[in-house]
């Protein structure tokens, strides 16, 4: 039984499918304002979606993940999955997903579920085989889930915080991409696939990753004006989250010309992220008139 959950896992990305979800009840809760059981749906419509998407993905990387060391034993190179049943797999989970996208919530998160998928499979799965910038297209499939987070829970497309949201996310994931591609350059190269080493110099990478970040923590330093945070506390530490990843990333950066200031980069930047979408969270519970943070513990409960 173990053996089977760590197979499904590997084979659709479970990290991924789970950072998307994530999203996704973030934006939902930052455009309703409370939790409540319509979070479910979109939700649970979108991890569906998103295993399948990424396991279409490993039958599309197939030839190339045998390739590189690190991919070589995912479940299709490996053998443990035969690519026809693989690509059986992936398409009903798509399916499912979207059956119950459109079973469960409104008829924009359809529209954008299947943007996502066609962006994912489709555009960035073929730019990345040519460039070494697809990574900042494929960002955008990043700001898909907090839409669909967001337009289920009552907001709009126009709304100033949906925007403040996506652009944070959508800027996080391009160094996030790169700091990983940076990392495992030298398998890349041996799978044929673009390098940014091949565009710049190893300082220019850096240097185009570092604006990337700043970038990211400007927009944390301007929430408030997005209408996403209101209580002053939350905004310095906000500040200060910033501040520190700003230290640990572009100075490491900077400074440290091995190989592994970028591994330590990287997962700062992720818990820098993670770190924020908790406290944007937690800053629009604590101002909820529907459900106050005092009741939120008692909410699970039941």
């Amino acid at each position: 039984m173990v053996r089977w959950i760590k197979l499904f896992s590997e084979f659709v990305k479970l990290h991924i499918a789970l950072s998307a979800t994530l999203t996704v009840a973030v934006g939902f809760v930052l455009s309703r304002g409370n939790i409540s059981r319509e979070l479910i749906f979109p939700c649970l419509s979108l991890f569906i979606l998103a295993c399948g998407s990424c396991g279409l993905n490993q039958y599309q990387d197939r030839i190339i993940d045998s390739l590189m060391e690190r991919t070589r034993g995912r479940p299709i190179p490996s053998g443990r999955i035969s690519p026809p049943v693989a690509l059986f797999c992936a398409i009903g989970m798509i399916l499912s997903g979207l059956a119950l996208f459109l079973y469960g919530t409104p008829s924009a998160s359809v529209i954008l579920a299947l943007f996502a998928l066609a962006w994912y499979n489709g555009v960035y799965t073929y730019l990345k085989r040519r460039t070494a910038l697809a990574p900042v297209p494929g960002s955008i499939i990043g700001m898909v889930p907090p839409a669909i987070g967001w337009i289920s829970g009552g907001g709009g497309f126009l709304d100033t915080g949906f925007w403040g949201l996506a652009i944070f996310l959508f800027l996080w994931q391009v160094p996030h991409f790169w700091l990983f591609a940076l990392d495992h350059a030298d398998d890349y190269e041996k799978a044929g696939l673009p390098s940014l080493k091949r565009l710049f110099s190893a300082d220019r990478v850096r240097d185009i990753i570092s604006i990337w970040i700043l970038a990211t923590a400007c927009v944390c330093f301007c929430m408030p004006l997005f209408l996403l945070v209101r209580m002053l506390p939350v905004h310095l530490l906000l500040i200060t989250a910033s501040l520190w990843l700003l230290h640990g990333t572009c100075f490491t950066l900077k400074s440290n010309r091995h190989g592994t200031s970028c591994k330590m980069a990287f997962r700062r930047l992720n818990l820098y992220v993670l770190s924020v979408l908790l406290l944007l969270s937690v800053d629009t519970l604590a101002n909820s008139e529907t459900v106050p943070v005092s009741g939120i513990l008692a909410m699970v409960w039941r």
